[in-house]
């Protein structure tokens, strides 16, 4: 199905020349003079990169053929991160770059969104919550009790993540994956 310029909105999916892009931002304008545009920012499903792209009347767009799975995330081998469907019990190994920034949030067992564009996986979504153990951070001294007080602290999964002073070493906390941020400590 043709998507026209009137359709484009800002988390739109669309396919230009066989590649799957989401509109990140669009801009809707109408000049003194000649025909009205809209001048959009399309992120790449394949390779994460923006582009700016101006669709004019008359220009179509197509739908992508994406599909997302639930799968469970096993084990790295290496460069290979190996994921399970939860339905089939089908294996697929992704490589580095298809997994993208998810590696930094995901541990064995983690359930995840895979997304494919026609039946190749082509990205991961972590969940936008997950609960990781803290392997390495500076311990607390006294005094360190300033809510405002920040400091690094290593996740098991190898990110690093600002924390507050009361939360130590060995403990778990929820991390937001979109934005890299705690959340709070896990009782």
């Amino acid at each position: 199905m043709a998507i026209s310029m009137s359709e484009l909105k800002k988390g739109l999916k669309i396919e230009i020349d066989k590649i799957p892009y989401r509109i990140v931002e669009y801009q809707h304008v109408k000049p003194g003079k000649g025909a009205a545009f809209v001048r959009a920012k399309i992120k790449s499903f394949l390779d994460g990169k923006v582009i700016e792209k101006t669709f004019h009347a008359g220009d179509k767009c197509d739908e992508p053929n994406l599909q997302e799975k639930t799968m469970q995330f096993l084990y790295q081998d290496g460069d290979l991160f190996q994921f399970m469907d939860n339905e089939t019990y089908e294996q697929i190994a992704l490589t580095q770059d298809q997994v993208g920034d998810a590696a930094k949030w995901i541990i064995d067992g983690t359930i995840v969104q895979v997304l494919f564009h026609n039946d190749k996986a082509i990205s991961v979504d972590a969940p936008q919550v997950v609960e990781l153990k803290i392997i390495e951070t500076a311990p607390n001294f006294k005094g360190d009790t300033s809510s405002a007080g920040k400091k690094p602290a290593t996740l098991e999964t190898g990110a690093v993540v600002q924390i507050p002073f009361h939360v130590l070493e060995g403990e778990s906390i929820r991390v937001n994956t979109e934005t890299g941020e705690y959340v709070e400590k896990v009782k």
